[in-house]
């Protein structure tokens, strides 16, 4: 295998700014202690999802950056521990636990809230518009995106009572933690903020409704449990959030087709805005991908926007083209037994903040684009500033 050059190592982190053209499988290593078999290829990437036997999805949740002792004892103090659950699990229980959360998310019941979503985004929309139309800039991170995909997942699962901040607060904390180069003060500040939400997830695992509920009845453990909780709160709106951030900052700056549909861009957009840039999987056994063998134990990092801009898989790459030939074949819901429950859930909030915004985005001007911090995984926005066209 080909050892990674410098300069592969230097962006890892910020795979999003480095789409690059697919290639061999080659070996990089992650500057913080790992290694990872980088693939790039849409069809080895669809090939490892799709096979949880020889590629098993154990590592999904291993700390990027060694969690310290320190670190691990303030999760510890907190009771947190992640047994495999969903994304982590690829085990025996697995299915039964998607079974759970994926029927919550059913299209049928994702539909029955999009009167009411777009109802809420359209009273959002009117306000950013009378903000613009007197002068001021409107942060839509903050405004539309941050905390619509909570709003509608609590209606469907019910969620622990807790305050909007204090989730978003625990969901990017975790992702931060477990995905991100850092240092052994910000590990341990990290640290802090998931254990101590862990407490409430734990508290809402043992006596709360919903999907708590139904996991309970159907007798897994408060760990388990709890560890579904964590996964909903940060899979099922934190990265959506993320991703109505990026498309809005898409519709700001690209010249998309007047006749083109809600559902095309978004899937455009998807293909290539997703927040989740790579996934990872660990090698069960010796094997090879491609003409590259892969040792068992093997770290493998799926590099899913370079997948999605693979020239085998749609017509133009590198172009933003809704309803192109393959824009739905990008994999930023996964594939396989672990693709994403919550697919149906978060097409819909996009579309409908797509025909909401469109007018609205077609007339701004970006003041202040979405920064994404370093991260192996995933973009985590902050920021959209828009105001009035000078």
């Amino acid at each position: 295998m080909i050892r990674a050059r410098r300069s592969v190592v230097a962006v890892l982190f910020r795979l999003w700014d480095s789409p690059a053209a697919p290639g061999t499988a080659r070996l990089v290593a992650d500057g913080v202690g790992g290694e990872h078999l980088l693939v790039t290829q849409h069809a080895e990437v669809r090939a490892v999802l799709t096979d949880q036997d020889t590629y098993r999805p154990d590592n999904a949740l291993d700390a990027v950056t060694p969690i310290p002792a320190s670190a691990l004892r303030i999760l510890v103090r907190h009771g947190f521990r992640l047994p495999p659950t969903l994304a982590n699990n690829g085990g025996v229980s697995h299915p039964a636990i998607r079974a759970e959360v994926a029927d919550l998310l059913h299209p049928r019941s994702v539909e029955t809230q999009r009167s009411w979503l777009t109802a809420l985004v359209r009273t959002r929309v009117v306000s950013a518009r009378e903000d613009l139309d007197r002068g001021r800039p409107v942060d839509l991170h903050a405004t539309l995106a941050a905390d619509l995909p909570l709003l509608v997942l609590a209606r469907l699962v019910d969620l622990p009572a807790a305050e909007t901040d204090a989730v978003k607060r625990f969901a990017r904390a975790a992702l931060e933690l477990f995905w991100a180069p850092l240092s052994t003060d910000r590990q341990n500040h990290l640290a802090t903020i998931v254990g101590e939400f862990h407490l409430t997830l734990r508290d809402f695992a043992a006596h709360g409704g919903g999907l708590a509920a139904r996991l309970r009845a159907a007798g897994h453990p408060l760990d388990v449990v709890a560890g579904a909780l964590f996964f909903l709160l940060v899979a099922g709106q934190e990265t959506t959030s993320q991703f109505l951030t990026l498309l809005m900052h898409r519709l700001a700056t690209t010249a998309v087709p007047a006749a083109a549909r809600p559902a095309d861009i978004v899937e455009e957009s998807l293909r290539l805005d997703t927040p989740i840039v790579t996934w990872r999987r660990v090698a069960a056994r010796d094997t090879t991908l491609g003409d590259v063998p892969v040792p068992a134990g093997t770290s493998l990092l799926l590099w899913l926007t370079a997948a999605a801009r693979d020239p085998s898989a749609v017509a133009a790459p590198d172009d933003f083209v809704p309803g192109q030939r393959g824009s739905r074949r990008h994999l930023a819901f996964g594939a396989g037994a672990h693709r994403c429950a919550g697919a149906s859930l978060a097409r819909m909030e996009a579309e409908v903040v797509t025909a909401e915004t469109r007018d609205l985005l077609g007339g701004v001007e970006v003041l202040r684009a979405p920064w994404s911090p370093d991260n192996l995984t995933f973009r985590m926005p902050d920021t959209f500033l828009i105001g009035p066209k000078s």
